[in-house]
């Protein structure tokens, strides 16, 4: 799977997160979204751990990012927040990652990794900015 709830909660607190001037807090961003704050809390951590956002301590605390949205791109969010690479099959992105050990001998690699490729690019090129607009 290409994207899991993970990266669909940091894409919409990364939104609201960059539409405002000043940090956001986890309960903020958890009540205004409905999900699970220890969850939203994991991934928001992941994304400060990346160098996406910046963490604030104290009562005016909060997450704010840490460049300018045109910047980050939606493929370094997503590999933030799941914690890997962003493949479409397991084995799309290096043919010797074949999970039944045939990849020498699988003529459907070359187009799965020609999909990994095209994608790999087009989430390189599009922007937090993009999404926010």
């Amino acid at each position: 799977m290409l994207f899991t709830r993970a990266t669909e909660y940091a894409l919409l607190s990364l939104i609201i997160i960059a539409r405002e001037e000043k940090p956001l807090g986890t309960e903020y961003l958890s009540k205004r979204l409905n999900i699970s704050r220890s969850f939203l809390a994991k991934i928001l951590q992941s994304l400060a751990k990346q160098n996406i956002l910046i963490s604030y301590k104290g009562a005016a605390g909060g997450f704010r990012l840490a460049r300018p949205a045109h910047e980050i791109s939606i493929k370094e969010i997503a590999q933030a927040a799941e914690g890997r690479p962003i493949n479409i099959f397991d084995c799309s992105s290096d043919q010797r990652a074949c999970p039944s050990n045939q990849g020498d001998f699988c003529t459907l690699w070359p187009f799965l990794h020609k999909l990994q490729v095209e994608v790999d690019t087009f989430l390189d090129n599009l922007t937090l900015k993009d999404i926010v607009a």
